[in-house]
């Protein structure tokens, strides 16, 4: 029997998928597992009544896991793993927090509307950390030639970063991190996140209320 999943769909488009990075990593993990399932779009300007019954919350993504529905992608991602072991998606416990806070250090310098602010540099230092792991451990993963956890977690982020901060900042990672590039490369080529990702205007759509409130 399939899996099911509730993500968000795209601002404006309800038909299509939508920018959340959060709802990408979990199918990106459902793709990388070779698991069928069935998704659903939800608009989340004007949720439906079916899918606040299941998350009262109004959150995304939503995974149903034996007849019952559960949020947050750590935790589904946890699931998914623990009921799913092959292939293994297991990050080594001394990687998986690589790059674990690239995500924040680019929310606020996107936001900022302030260029001394040190939000820049931030972003800069966790991206030059990146690139120190990626340079000094073999790759293009972070755990090495096989795609990991902590990849599918990374991807959606990177690909926002790369889309959102050049769109609303002209700004691109510096070609002095030549192995982040490559790694990025090597992420946004995967068969599973080409599926996965949805349409960069998307991307710009669901930042443009954060960067201009």
């Amino acid at each position: 029997m399939a899996l099911e999943v509730c993500v968000k769909a795209a601002v404006g488009a309800p038909d299509a998928l939508g920018d959340c990075p959060f709802s990408q990593r979990v199918l990106l993990t459902l793709e990388e597992k070779n698991l069928p399932y069935k998704m659903h779009l939800i608009n989340i300007s004007d949720k439906p009544q079916w899918f606040l019954a299941i998350s009262p919350e109004g959150k995304v993504p939503v995974l149903k896991n034996d007849d019952k529905w559960v949020s947050d992608s750590d935790v589904i991602t946890g699931i998914l793993e623990e009921k799913y072991p092959e292939p293994s998606l297991k990050t080594p416990p001394e990687f998986a927090s690589v790059g674990s806070k690239i995500f924040g250090t680019f929310v606020t310098f996107l936001k900022s509307k302030d260029s001394s602010d040190g939000s820049e540099k931030a972003l800069l230092d966790e991206l030059e950390a990146l690139e120190t792991h990626l340079k000094t451990h073999d790759g293009p993963f972070i755990a090495g030639g096989k795609v990991s956890a902590v990849d599918l977690s990374l991807a959606p982020k990177l690909y926002h970063l790369k889309v959102a901060l050049g769109h609303y900042k002209s700004w691109s990672v510096p070609e002095s991190l030549p192995h982040v590039h490559g790694y990025m490369k090597a992420l946004f080529s995967l068969d599973s996140f080409e599926k996965t990702k949805t349409e960069e205007r998307y991307v710009i759509a669901g930042w443009e209320h954060k960067v201009n409130p």
